[in-house]
């Protein structure tokens, strides 16, 4: 089902605010088997907004219109559509009870311009909105349906997830049925994945694409057919043959993050863990305790920036980081066998490297990283070269990496190389 979304204001096109509407769009109702075919940003712009109505019937059935329906003169969306339409704005008296009575439920007073959010095209049906004060609307032309929505993210998802989805199913009912599946993984880089795929036979009615979301790697596939069985039937087939060539690569098949799956693994097989942290201070923490419920499973998180905090929290011998310096192997696995005795916790996972962008050496060079686990099965450990361009994105890729350690060792892989 082909999908056209448009997101109107001068906000967007300059760059001041970054458009997370589209994407968030575009993600939701590929999980409804709608397809985003045109993005388009347009400025507040009364004959701009117009022509990119009309462009857009031309490419897709549906088109999701958000922003520019608020009280200020700037707000021009409803103004286009009527001249895209050929019609007159019209009050709608219950849209108009529903601002006032907003207005009234917050406790302030409404001004005369909010009576332009209730001026809608005439013949066009309302979408109410329980979450601020300018509601929706939905038209249809002879060749595409629009569903315009205030700009807000939060009113925009929630109008979209309890109005707009269901008013799109029952217009596409009967007709040919898409469905998605996304395969997240990571170890492998889209060029590298790409060729292990190369040769893969897939159903002639799935199709297989890539999606860097860094810092993983994402498969996506869409099948078609004409019945939901013959559509999960292929959709089955593909993923089961994908999982045949890179499956220890595949972390998530249902849309849960990694940490998720680390929770999920921790809580099934009644393990607890503790985590040591130099040069991600704590975001691999962060990221498994952002997961309600990880308290069942993580006992403690070390930030041991310093070689005196290594020392001091995790009794790695000072000797020792003298010796072989705070990021080699011997000191990452020091601080994993140091936070497991501490916490108390059946594994621990430590890391040690140089994020940039200074410190870096010809030996030791800026995304040079060390990670080590403890367990009962014993020590492991691993150096890595992260090779990216910012501090942030070497600590992401580390945290990454260390969770994907941690799944890897719950699983009991015994390949754990990157």
């Amino acid at each position: 089902m082909p999908l056209a979304i448009i997101s109107i204001g001068d906000e967007i096109t300059t760059g001041s605010v970054v458009d997370t509407n589209s994407a968030w769009i575009s993600e939701f109702l590929l999980e409804h088997g709608m397809e985003t075919r045109l993005h388009l940003s347009v400025p507040d712009d009364l004959r701009k907004v117009s022509r990119a109505l009309r462009f857009a019937q031309t490419q897709a059935r549906i088109v999701i219109v958000s922003g520019g329906l608020g009280p200020t003169v700037d707000d021009l969306t409803t103004e286009a559509a009527c001249q895209f339409l050929g019609v007159r704005p019209v009050l709608n008296q219950h849209a108009l009870d529903m601002i006032e009575s907003r207005f009234r439920a917050i406790g302030r007073e409404m001004t005369n311009n909010n009576r332009k959010q209730a001026m809608i095209p005439e013949g066009a049906e309302l979408l109410e909105n329980p979450f601020g004060t300018a509601p929706g609307y939905v038209f249809a032309t002879k060749r595409a349906c629009f569903f315009f929505v205030p700009g807000v993210p939060v009113e925009c998802r929630r109008m979209i997830e309890h109005q707009v989805l269901s008013k799109i199913l029952a217009r596409e009912k009967g007709k040919k049925i898409f469905r998605p599946l996304i395969l997240r993984t990571f170890g492998l880089t889209e060029s590298r994945l790409d060729q292990s795929l190369a040769e893969l036979e897939l159903p002639r009615n799935v199709r297989m694409g890539f999606r860097a979301v860094f810092p993983e790697i994402q498969i996506k596939l869409i099948a078609s057919g004409k019945t939901e069985a013959s559509v999960v039937k292929a959709l089955s087939r593909a993923q089961a043959a994908i999982k045949e060539k890179v499956g220890q690569y595949i972390f998530s098949e249902n849309g849960r993050s990694l940490e998720q799956v680390v929770g999920d693994l921790l809580r099934e097989k009644n393990r607890t863990l503790a985590i040591a942290e130099s040069c991600t201070a704590g975001l691999i923490a962060k990221r498994l305790t952002d997961i309600p419920g990880s308290s069942d499973y993580f006992l403690a998180g070390f930030i041991t920036y310093s070689n005196k905090a290594k020392t001091d929290m995790l009794e790695v011998p000072g000797r020792l980081i003298q010796e072989k310096g705070a990021v080699s192997s011997e000191v990452a696995l020091a601080m994993a066998e140091g936070a497991r005795s501490k916490a108390g916790s059946d594994m621990a996972l430590a890391v040690t490297g140089i994020a940039g962008p200074t410190g870096g050496t010809a030996e030791k060079p800026v995304g040079t990283m060390h990670i080590a686990i403890a367990d009962e099965r014993g020590t492991w450990e691993k150096k890595l070269f992260l090779l990216r361009a910012e501090r942030s994105q070497i600590r992401e890729l580390a945290a990454q990496t260390a969770l994907e350690v941690i799944r890897r060792r719950l699983l009991g892989q015994k390949n754990l190389e990157f």
